[in-house]
């Protein structure tokens, strides 16, 4: 009998600073506020609640680890009501601690205001969470921005809870971390939207690498940049050519809003070599090549990074003299000088075939062009000239 008592006392005395307040504005516990910050003193920020009343918020509160105050006069907060103090209105940007009473915590379940609670322990199916006086289950699958390989990590912290279900007057409280990071995911998103469009280029920082590609963060949202699209040459090894960490500048090829998805190119912003192929590469000319590619038909040769040409198995057979079946003879990463049979500029292929040098056609022309009668006679040379 004693309790309840004591309970009524409290309903009237928070009653009493709730009507005390009433020319300001009715605020419950737990009720949040979007308002702005009028000014910053030692121990207080003080908010802006209506007309010329004042809330207050602990410093303390808005400070980092280092003392560092996070928000600056003009700046708009989301805050919450705790309750009127003498003569005061006390504001807090997290529900925690002795603050979490049960009419904190319905008010905070009714409006989806974030709470502060203490991950205790690891339970059958989740973790035990304490908020204020009070104990809530956060399962598995509501704990983190996704599953994580050792849930243990999460035993001890003080994490920001939204409320999911509260029954049984606080004795059956079901919370969601994951919900937390899914509102400032889909926050992020928005200011996405109003900066990201189609042909912008972006930077962005490796997040994961796989074989088809790269998953670069956009800033809160991650984007997929395809081996494809990473290089105007072949990539055959993408750990060869980024790490997760790495910061990198890309076109948007495509945004998918609804899907959200994002595609990326790294190689749209390098010019195309295939532009000014046929200038480059004129019928006749000869260049040193490698080896990159062997397929049944010939042998694929890079001139360049991003243009490759092909030797055709019946140009090597020629060249070498071992039948159809010439590719065979060579080596991938192989040096080969070739010589430009055509070029298709529009369908993207060069078609070519061995050739001597041209260090060896200068080294021929030098030998053929030596006189008769120079110190050293050379017979040979003296026959082919005949």
């Amino acid at each position: 009998m004693k309790s309840n008592d004591t309970d009524k006392k409290a309903d009237d005395l928070e009653r009493m600073y709730e009507q005390s307040f009433s020319g300001f504005g009715f605020f419950k516990p737990g009720q949040a506020i979007e308002t702005e910050v009028v000014s910053i003193s030692k121990d207080s920020v003080f908010l802006q609640v209506s007309g010329k009343s004042e809330g207050i918020i602990a410093r303390e509160e808005l400070t980092d680890e280092k003392g560092n105050l996070s928000v600056k006069v003009g700046d708009r907060i989301r805050a919450f009501f705790l309750k009127a103090e003498g003569g005061e209105m006390r504001f807090t940007t997290r529900i925690s601690g002795k603050e979490a009473g049960a009419r904190m915590l319905v008010q905070a379940f009714r409006e989806k205001s974030p709470v502060e609670g203490l991950v205790e322990k690891e339970i059958k199916g989740g973790y035990d969470v304490k908020i204020g006086e009070f104990r809530a289950f956060c399962p598995y699958s509501m704990m983190g921005d996704r599953r994580s390989e050792d849930p243990a990590e999460y035993v001890g912290k003080r994490l920001p809870f939204r409320i999911q279900e509260f029954g049984d007057k606080g004795r059956s409280i079901l919370v969601s971390n994951r919900a937390i990071h899914e509102e400032a995911r889909q926050k992020r998103l928005e200011e996405l939207k109003k900066s990201l469009s189609e042909g912008a280029v972006v930077k962005g920082r490796v997040a994961s690498i796989q074989s088809y590609g790269a998953f670069v963060d956009l800033g809160g949202l991650q984007a997929l940049l395809p081996v494809s699209e990473i290089s105007r040459s072949r990539v055959e090894d993408i750990h060869a050519v980024l790490e997760v960490g790495q910061e990198i500048e890309a076109e948007i090829l495509k945004l998918d809003w609804q899907g959200e998805r994002i595609s990326l190119s790294m190689k749209s912003l390098v010019a195309d070599p295939w532009d000014s192929a046929a200038e480059r590469y004129p019928l006749g000319s000869k260049h040193a090549g490698k080896v990159v590619r062997l397929a049944d038909f010939g042998a694929f040769v890079s001139l360049e990074p991003g243009v490759d040409g092909l030797v055709h198995d019946s140009e090597l057979a020629k060249a070498s003299g071992e039948g159809p079946r010439g590719a065979l003879s060579l080596k991938l990463g192989q040096e080969l000088s070739v010589e430009i049979l055509g070029v298709d500029q529009d369908r993207r292929r060069i078609s070519l075939k061995p050739a001597s040098s041209a260090e060896e056609d200068e080294t021929t022309a030098r030998y053929m062009g030596d006189s008769g009668d120079s110190d050293t006679y050379n017979p040979f040379a003296a026959l082919l000239k005949k």
